[in-house]
């Protein structure tokens, strides 16, 4: 491939490491342009149920991930240039203004994204110019696996035993240590703020697992902190379903969601861990994470816009699932009298963040017990969650809602056995439920069964200081 002037277009991959785009970016151009578009569609426009599409803590980590990239651009001698409004266009103009040969980019396979890829690439062959694709997301290559993607196997146990037998992971490809510079000529554009969006600003909450910070800097401080540092990886597996502070589970999903880290970068240093200070069933559990969420992302190719459809995986509505906005509310306030339930939601309102033990139990609830469209409660995980992934989103909500590809028929979840397995003691709950502090241990699951005078003993008041409860618990308690 001849030496040309070439744009490295940054999408869900901000990261320099184990980057194939920009990998082959370097190779390609004699000039590199790295640039990273806040599309309008994104960052500013409604999900389907009228969710900001793209919430405050998402639009914060991702600033401050687009800030890192910059910064570990300029010290590899580069930049990057930053637009906002439609990605197309703001890359074609500057393909076309800078005489470029090719767009090089980690392609994605989701719809809204596809369509964007798709438009670009009309624009670009009207001028003589095309994207050359990359991959950039997943652990396995696809070219790798032992079945094409219309083959991959619906059921992920049998997925997990093909590929562990027969296909190998490959190395992480190595970090650059230069790049070659772009015209100065280029406006380089600022990277806005929350205000830009409609946002303010705000200080982490205090209650909050762990700090999160968006980029690839924080992201491999942070996957060296789990495994050599603290040496957590070796318990994942006994503690990953905790609900309190930063140690229980890795948390690398937010930056793996952005791509400021890589999976074959966790494989790799988790395979360095293993061989000097020991394999056990932790670490094999957290390459079992990592292997779920590659069968995610197969089962979005594979099925393409089913995952997101009512029907999901098997094209089968749930018929008797409503769509009342007003419980919906309820639910996403945090204020539907379950305490497990409240709890978690205002942990995802206030950090963006919620534990994977959690967010099964709000599905579950949602769907089955509140008989709630499943696709306005991913809508709104979509809206909220830091670690936002379309495949991993939509398929677990699927999973939840008994419209995918699920072995287990009638996946539902007793939140009283639940709160009381997990939360034994009600710390959780009183964490972000303060309004319960005085409840004992023994009724702070249950507060819809305090008596009149027990309220008053307990200083809580049901229907003024925290809600009645929508469903009536006795369905859970002989199991509780």
């Amino acid at each position: 491939m001849e030496s040309k002037k070439v744009i490295v277009w940054f999408r869900q991959d901000l990261r320099i490491h184990d980057n194939e785009a920009l990998t082959h970016a370097i190779a390609a151009g004699k000039e590199v342009i790295p640039v990273f578009v806040f599309d309008d569609r994104i960052f500013k426009e409604k999900t389907k149920f009228g969710f900001p599409k793209t919430g405050a803590h998402r639009l914060k980590f991702t600033i401050e991930a687009v800030q890192d990239l910059r910064d570990r651009l300029k010290s590899l001698g580069s930049n990057l240039v930053v637009r906002s409004g439609n990605t197309e266009e703001e890359i074609y103009n500057l393909c076309e203004s800078n005489k470029t040969s090719w767009v090089f980019c980690n392609r994605e396979r989701t719809q809204e994204e596809v369509e964007i890829q798709d438009a670009l690439e009309q624009k670009l062959w009207s001028i003589g110019q095309e994207i050359i694709y990359s991959r950039g997301k997943m652990l396995y290559y696809t070219q790798d696996l032992p079945f094409p993607v219309t083959h991959t196997p619906d059921v992920f146990t049998s997925f997990r035993k093909e590929v562990e037998k027969f296909t190998p992971i490959r190395k992480p490809l190595a970090s650059p240590t230069a790049i070659p510079p772009f015209s100065p000529d280029i406006e380089l554009g600022e990277i806005p703020n929350m205000d830009s969006f409609g946002f303010t600003d705000y200080k982490n909450d205090s209650r909050a697992v762990l700090e999160f910070k968006g980029g690839e800097t924080a992201a491999l401080e942070r996957l060296k902190y789990y495994l050599w540092e603290s040496d957590l990886v070796k318990n994942y597996k006994e503690t990953r379903n905790g609900l309190i502070g930063g140690d229980y589970s890795s948390k690398l999903s937010a930056w793996l969601s952005l791509g400021c880290l890589s999976p074959k970068m966790i494989h790799y240093e988790l395979k360095k861990y293993e061989a000097e200070r020991g394999a056990n069933k932790s670490t094999y559990w957290l390459f079992f994470e990592l292997l779920w969420r590659d069968f995610f992302r197969l089962m979005g190719k594979k099925y393409g816009n089913a995952i997101f459809k009512r029907g999901g995986l098997l094209g089968k509505p749930i018929e008797e699932l409503t769509e009342d906005t007003r419980v919906l509310s309820l639910w996403t306030q945090g204020r539907t009298g379950m305490p497990f339930i409240d709890a978690n939601m205002k942990e995802l309102n206030a950090t963006g963040f919620m534990s994977n033990r959690g967010r099964q139990n709000v599905a579950s609830f949602l769907v089955k017990d509140l008989k709630v469209n499943w696709q306005m409660g991913a809508d709104y995980f979509e809206s909220q969650l830091l670690d936002y992934d379309p495949c991993s989103n939509y398929c677990n909500w699927n999973y939840i809602a008994g419209v995918g590809n699920d072995p287990r028929e009638d996946r539902y979840f007793n939140i009283l056995s639940q709160a009381k397995r997990y939360d034994p003691q009600g710390n959780y709950v009183k964490l972000w439920l303060p309004e319960l502090d005085d409840v004992p241990t023994n009724r702070i699951h249950r507060p819809d069964t305090l008596s009149e005078d027990e309220q008053r003993d307990f200083h809580i008041q049901l229907g003024v200081h925290y809600p009645k409860s929508m469903v009536n618990t006795n369905r859970w308690a002989k199991s509780y």
